[in-house]
C-alpha cells in the first residue's frame, strides 16, 4: 500500500533517530528470550489446561459457572500473550510457524484468526484511529468516538450503557462479526481462498466442540448450567477484552487523524501512530507479562516486529527520546484508562 500519510521532515528525521536509538541501546540476548518465552508459554498453557478441566471436576454449579468465568479470563490473557506476538512473526522465524500457532491459540477464544490478522496487521497498524484506514473503527452504531461521525441521540448516554454494551462483544464478534466478514465486503475484504474457509470452519468447530459439545457430554452439569455458564464466560470476558482494547487507542488525548477527499491522512506516519496510541504502565515488566505488551502500545506500533518482552526496555528509550523532543506520549494507569475511555465517551456523546 503506498502511503497516505504526509510528509513533515522533521518527523521523518525524529522517525530515524528513534530506529537508531534503539538499536543501539536495546539489550537482546537470544538465550534469555527463550527462555522467557518457554517460561512464560508453560505458565498460561497450565493454567489454561487445568482452568479447562477444572469444569469436568467440579460438581457444585455456581463454582461450575466460576470456572467457566475463570477460564474465559485465563484463555483470554493466553491468546494476548502469544496470538498477537505470533501474528507479527516475532517468535519463530519460520512465518509459516507463527502462522500455525497463531491460528492455534486464537482458536481458543473462538474468534476467526485470519479474520482478525489481515485486518490487524494490514489496516490498523498502517493508519490507526483513521476512518475508511482502520477497520478497529467499523464498530457498532451504539458506540461514538470518533469526531465528525454520525451522532445520535443515544449517544448522550453512551457512557452510561457502554460497559452493558461491551459484554455483548465477544458473542457478537464469534458469532455474527466472523460470518458477516466471510460472506460479505466490508471494505477490508481479501481473495477468500478454500483454505481460508476451511480454516473458518475448523476453527469455530473445535470451538464449539471445547466449549459446548464436551461439557455437555462430559461434565455432569445440566444443559442449562453449562449455557448459563458460556455466557457468563463471555460478558465477563467481554468487559474486560474492550475496555482493554478500546484504552489502547481511544481516551481523552489520543487524536483521530483526517483524510481529504484524494485519501491523504493529515499526519505523518509517525505521529499517527504516537497521537492515535495509548500506553498504561509502559515500564512495568509486570504489567507487560499480564498484558502481552498491549499496555505498551506506542512501543508496538513503531516497533511491531519486535517482541512484546521488549517493550518495556523500548518504551524507556522512546519516552527519552520523545521528551527531549518537547513530544508528551499519552499515558494512563489501566483503571485511569478506564475513566478516561468514559470521559471520551461522555464527551463524543454530548459534542455537536
Amino acid at each position: 500500500m503506498k502511503d497516505k500519510h504526509i510528509h513533515v521532515a522533521a518527523d521523518s528525521q525524529l522517525l530515524k533517530a528513534i530506529y537508531k536509538r534503539v538499536a543501539q541501546e536495546l539489550v537482546i540476548d537470544k538465550s534469555a528470550f527463550m527462555r522467557i518465552i518457554a517460561a512464560k508459554f508453560v505458565v498460561y498453557f497450565v493454567l489454561t489446561f487445568f482452568a479447562y478441566l477444572a469444569l469436568y471436576r467440579m460438581v457444585n454449579p455456581i463454582g461450575f459457572i466460576g470456572c467457566f468465568m475463570g477460564y474465559g479470563f485465563i484463555s483470554l490473557l493466553f491468546a494476548f500473550n502469544f496470538s498477537h506476538d505470533f501474528s507479527h512473526n516475532t517468535i519463530f522465524r519460520s512465518k509459516r510457524l507463527n502462522h500455525i500457532c497463531f491460528v492455534a491459540i486464537y482458536t481458543l477464544v473462538g474468534a476467526h484468526a485470519e479474520a482478525w490478522k489481515l485486518r490487524h496487521v494490514n489496516s490498523h497498524h498502517y493508519a490507526p484511529n483513521v476512518e475508511d484506514y482502520d477497520s478497529d473503527l467499523k464498530i457498532s452504531k451504539l458506540i461514538r468516538v470518533v469526531p465528525d461521525s454520525k451522532q445520535y441521540w443515544f449517544h448522550a448516554y453512551q457512557h452510561l450503557y457502554a460497559p452493558l454494551a461491551y459484554t455483548t462483544y465477544s458473542l457478537f464478534w464469534i458469532f455474527i462479526k466472523d460470518f458477516l466478514i466471510l460472506f460479505g465486503n466490508d471494505g477490508f475484504a481479501v481473495k477468500k481462498s478454500f483454505e481460508y474457509y476451511l480454516s473458518f470452519v475448523l476453527q469455530k468447530t473445535i470451538y464449539i466442540i471445547l466449549l459446548l459439545v464436551l461439557p455437555l457430554l462430559f461434565s455432569g452439569q445440566q444443559w442449562d448450567v453449562i449455557v448459563l455458564g458460556f455466557l457468563m464466560m463471555h460478558l465477563s470476558q467481554s468487559l474486560f477484552l474492550l475496555f482493554t482494547f478500546f484504552m489502547t487507542h481511544h481516551v481523552e488525548e489520543t487524536q483521530y487523524p483526517k483524510a481529504n477527499a484524494q485519501g491523504y491522512i493529515n499526519a505523518s506516519w509517525l505521529m499517527n501512530q504516537i497521537k492515535s496510541s495509548n500506553d498504561m504502565h509502559p515500564f512495568s515488566k509486570t504489567a507487560n507479562f499480564i498484558l502481552g505488551g498491549f499496555n505498551n502500545h506506542i512501543a508496538h506500533h513503531l516497533f511491531p516486529h519486535y517482541h512484546h518482552v521488549y517493550y518495556p526496555q523500548i518504551s524507556r528509550i522512546l519516552y527519552e527520546i520523545l521528551n527531549e523532543s518537547g513530544i508528551t506520549p499519552n499515558c494512563t494507569s489501566y483503571l485511569g484508562g478506564i475513566k478516561s475511555h468514559l470521559k471520551l465517551l461522555k464527551r463524543m456523546g454530548t459534542a455537536v
